[in-house]
């Protein structure tokens, strides 16, 4: 089963000095019917104005994944931690038994685009750890980059979830296979360009800031397609 939930369809949050859009309840969104997505609990996609940010605060029990799409993000946290964050970037956090952090866009001129991955850990209570790693667009172009997994995928960085997150920038016309395994769930996020699925269940076209959540389905064929840039995508491999 496949179901694409469109650009449109997600939460928009339009302050002063950051705009969101969510794809599952987060923060004054608050829809029962759409909480999470297995263990994948927020998926936010969010532009941060110049010179602004989100002051120190806390987290626990939580694996929060972060990729810089563009412009660059400052990371401190109370453990002694602290980057900043070139676009291109996977920044991980395991909250665990609890870490207090802030991200700001140190640029006076650009805005800095990010996505923030949320998702539940395999048990609570764990020591709290950061880390954090560029990967240049030429490692993920017409393939599947592993950049942060609890499955040991090499090059990626470590988690505790059974998620594995993957990176692509597929070129048109360029294909790629994905295996989507019965028990497991896959979740397709589109940052730019235009990508097409196809599997058993029909042919899909996503636009960017349209996602896929895809349960129990056949094979997947990934398609960029579009002449006037590559489609960039996130696939999440979870339970």
């Amino acid at each position: 089963m496949i179901k694409v939930i469109t650009s449109a369809e997600r939460h928009t949050s339009n302050k002063e000095w950051i705009h969101s859009e969510f794809s599952f309840s987060f923060a004054d969104y608050d829809d029962p019917n759409n909480a999470h997505f297995g263990a994948l609990l927020a998926h936010n996609d969010n532009e941060l104005r110049p010179g602004q940010g989100m002051h120190e605060h806390p987290h626990h029990d939580l694996e929060i994944i972060t990729y810089v799409v563009s412009g660059v993000l400052k990371h401190q946290d109370d453990q002694g931690n602290h980057a900043e964050l070139q676009g291109g970037s996977i920044q991980i956090m395991s909250a665990g038994t609890g870490i207090n952090h802030s991200e700001t866009n140190p640029s006076d001129t650009d805005n800095t685009r990010f996505l923030q991955i949320w998702l539940l850990p395999d048990q609570p209570g764990r020591q709290p750890k950061w880390d954090a790693k560029f990967y240049p667009v030429e490692h993920k172009t017409n393939t599947l980059l592993p950049v942060a997994s609890g499955k040991g995928e090499e090059g990626a960085l470590e988690i505790h979830e059974n998620v594995t997150i993957y990176l692509s920038s597929l070129e048109t016309n360029r294909e790629l296979k994905y295996l989507q395994r019965e028990e497991r769930r896959t979740h397709i996020y589109l940052i730019s360009g235009n990508l097409e699925i196809t599997c058993t269940d029909g042919t899909f076209h996503l636009q960017p800031g349209d996602a896929a959540r895809i349960r129990k389905s056949c094979d997947l064929n990934l398609k960029g397609t579009g002449s006037d840039m590559s489609a960039e995508f996130v696939l999440i491999d979870l339970p």
